[in-house]
C-alpha cells in the first residue's frame, strides 16, 4: 500500500456556543490512499461537513494535525493553504454551486479563469472535462435547461478541469434521485479507477457506501465501527 494522500492525527473541533460546547469533531485519525474512493458516513449532525472542511484547510482545528502529502496543511499561512486549494483539490457539493445566468461550459471554465488560463488551454480543458463526465453535447446548455443529474455532472466537471489529485464530496447525491445519483456516482467511481483520482465523499446514501473502496462511519464527531 502507498502512503496516504491525505492523514489526519488526533483531530478535534469544538464549536462554543450560547448552548454550551459542541464536539463537532473528536479525536479522527484517519489515512485515505491515493487513487481511492473513500466514503464518510454518518447521520446529519455527525460532523461529516466538518471533517471535510478540517481536511482541506477551510476550518481550523482545536488540535491535532492533517497532512496532505507530507505537508502539514495547518503549519502553512492561509495564503499557502489557499493555494495548496487551488493546485490540488476539487470540490462538489450537494447543492451543485452553478452560476445560473452561465451555461455549462462557462460554469466549468470558472477555475480556471480564476487562475487567468489563456483562452485557448481553457476550452481545451473545458471540453475534455465535459467528455469526462458524458456532457460535451451539452456545453451551451445554462442550468435550467439541464436536469438534476446533469447539472451534478457539470459540478463534477468543475471540480474537474483544473487537474487536481483530490476531490473533495459533500453529499453529491443528496439532491438526486436514486436513479440519477448511481449515475452520478458511476462517473465518481469511473475517474477513481481510470483516472487515479482520490474521491472523498461524505455522505448518508447507501449508495455512495455501496460504491467506496473504504467506508469511515462517524458519529458525534468519532469515527466508529460500522
Amino acid at each position: 500500500m502507498s502512503d496516504p494522500i491525505i492523514r489526519t492525527s488526533n483531530l478535534h473541533r469544538i464549536y462554543h456556543g450560547a448552548g454550551g460546547d459542541v464536539h463537532a469533531i473528536n479525536a479522527v485519525s484517519l489515512d485515505i490512499q491515493p487513487g481511492v474512493m473513500t466514503a464518510v458516513a454518518g447521520r446529519s449532525g455527525a460532523g461529516k461537513t466538518t471533517l471535510l472542511n478540517l481536511l482541506c484547510g477551510l476550518d481550523q482545528p482545536d488540535e491535532g494535525q492533517v497532512w496532505i502529502h507530507d505537508t502539514d496543511l495547518y503549519a502553512l499561512s492561509e495564503a499557502a493553504r489557499t493555494a495548496l486549494r487551488r493546485e490540488k483539490i476539487g470540490f462538489i457539493f450537494q447543492h451543485f454551486g452553478l452560476l445560473p445566468l452561465l451555461n455549462a461550459a462557462e460554469n466549468v471554465s470558472v477555475p480556471l479563469r480564476m487562475r487567468r488560463l489563456d483562452r485557448r488551454e481553457r476550452e481545451h480543458r473545458v471540453l475534455e472535462a465535459l467528455e469526462m463526465v458524458g456532457l460535451r453535447e451539452r456545453a451551451k446548455h445554462r442550468p435550467y435547461e439541464l436536469s438534476g443529474g446533469e447539472q451534478q455532472r457539470v459540478a463534477i466537471a468543475r471540480a474537474l478541469v483544473a487537474h487536481p489529485e483530490i476531490i473533495l464530496a459533500d453529499e453529491p447525491t443528496g439532491q438526486l434521485d436514486s436513479h440519477t445519483g448511481r449515475r452520478v456516482l458511476n462517473v465518481m467511481r469511473h475517474l477513481a479507477s481510470e483516472q487515479g483520482l482520490t474521491m472523498v465523499i461524505v455522505t448518508h446514501d447507501p449508495q455512495a457506501m455501496d460504491e467506496a473502496d473504504v467506508v469511515y462511519h462517524l458519529h458525534d464527531g468519532g469515527l466508529v465501527d460500522a
